[in-house]
């Protein structure tokens, strides 16, 4: 895609029973970028991950997505191009799946190992990652066995055995505990560094967002009101309209972010 940018939306509206759910004039996300999309439950951040993660087809609008304009492209070919991280996928899981398992099949995105025959280069670089990830020894318990942060810990796993050109993630916080939330952060930040795999992550809690968030796209109500840098958009003002609530936000020296309210 010209000028560096590996997803790009134009005037896309999504639409459900006569009701605009979300609305984007324009979005490009560029190598190296790691954004944030932020709002409150039903807002419409999901519904924008699900079309740039090849999973929604807009009411209009164009999507274009490493390269390939959706609608005109193999969807199934292009999703295997996009690291999608949700716990709608996690859930297809069968729960009796070992840890190597979750990771090896995210080669190819099956659900079950007998499905594909894997190399043993595949088997070693599961493990690889799992120990990359702080999961080593961790290859033979099945997934019932993991608490949810060493779970979603296999999940990213799983994406990262695929070696996508895009990290989407899905509130991968969510239900975490501090200590997981923080361990999860951490990792994303660690990936951040050591590649350009650009990044867009959903939240609604800003401390949930890694510090190597660079840009941010704020919705509310379905539409976007405010998008760039992050320093120009995660504001105590913007923030406080998106959720309609009168709070101060603060970035920390670190590059975190914390939220207060008013009295």
């Amino acid at each position: 895609m010209s000028n560096g940018v590996l997803l790009r939306v134009r005037d896309v509206v999504v639409e459900r029973e006569g009701r605009t759910i979300c609305c984007v004039e324009s979005l490009d996300v560029a190598p190296g970028q790691h954004w944030a999309v932020i709002g409150a439950n039903g807002s419409g951040k999901s519904t924008l991950l699900s079309v740039l993660a090849a999973r929604l087809w807009p009411s209009s609008g164009t999507v274009d997505l490493l390269g390939e304009r959706v609608g005109r492209t193999d969807l199934r070919a292009l999703r295997g191009r996009l690291g999608l991280l949700s716990s709608s996928l996690t859930r297809q899981l069968r729960e009796q799946l070992e840890t190597h398992d979750v990771v090896v099949t995210g080669r190819d995105g099956a659900l079950e190992p007998w499905w594909t025959t894997y190399s043993e280069e595949d088997h070693r670089r599961a493990d690889a990652i799992l120990a990359h990830l702080g999961l080593h020894g961790s290859e033979r318990r099945d997934l019932a066995s993991l608490s949810e942060g060493e779970r979603t810990t296999v999940m990213l796993a799983r994406v990262l055995m695929a070696e996508p050109e895009v990290l989407l993630l899905d509130e991968p916080a969510s239900g975490l505990d501090l200590g997981a939330r923080e361990r999860l952060l951490g990792l994303l930040d660690t990936l951040a560094q050591e590649g350009e795999t650009p990044r867009v992550m959903v939240s609604h809690h800003l401390e949930e967002l890694p510090a190597s968030t660079s840009h941010a796209i704020v919705f509310k109500s379905g539409s976007v009101i405010a998008q760039g840098a992050a320093e120009d958009v995660i504001t105590s003002g913007v923030i406080s309209e998106a959720f309609d609530v009168d709070v101060t936000v603060e970035r920390l020296s670190h590059g975190r972010y914390v939220v207060h309210a008013k009295s």
